[in-house]
């Protein structure tokens, strides 16, 4: 089975409710980019009428996980993986739609070799962009991901 948008738009709903009720929402995703949106509205806004911090964070980090996951999958091993670390930087009041996106699938491709190669843990740090619909960054995420083959 492949994962697309919509398995996991219907993933979130099942495994991930808040990231669901909230309004994350995958719109594309491809062997390099990863595309989630969000929209701000009264469920996920915070007491200055924008969107919270968290769902900003469930938005960029599933555009970094969603392409981790599909990238193992590609390998055909058993890989696990886990946020390590993060961080993240605010520049504009989030409103409106925002749109979180992750362009280094390259770099898992990466990773994913060098713990298959040598069963050694490796980590991976991936940036996830959140644009609003004028075309300016409201907020900038970083993840960095650990991955090893399973024994």
């Amino acid at each position: 089975m492949n994962i697309s948008p919509s398995k996991l738009n219907t993933f979130l709903m099942f495994k991930l409710p808040a990231a669901y009720f909230t309004g994350v929402r995958t719109k594309s995703l491809d062997d390099t980019t990863c595309v989630v949106t969000v929209k701000h509205r009264w469920i996920n806004q915070n007491p200055f009428n924008s969107m919270f911090w968290a769902v900003q964070g469930m938005a960029a980090e599933l555009t970094t996980g969603a392409l981790v996951m599909t990238k193992i999958k590609g390998s055909g091993k058993k890989i696990s993986m886990l946020v390590a670390n993060n961080n993240a930087t605010f520049t504009k009041k989030a409103t409106g739609r925002i749109t979180f996106t992750c362009k280094e699938g390259h770099k898992i491709d990466d990773a994913i070799a060098k713990t298959i190669k040598t069963g050694e843990g490796q980590t991976v740090w991936l940036s996830a962009n959140g644009i609003n619909s004028d075309g300016v960054e409201v907020s900038s995420f970083n993840f960095e991901w650990t991955l090893k083959v399973k024994s």
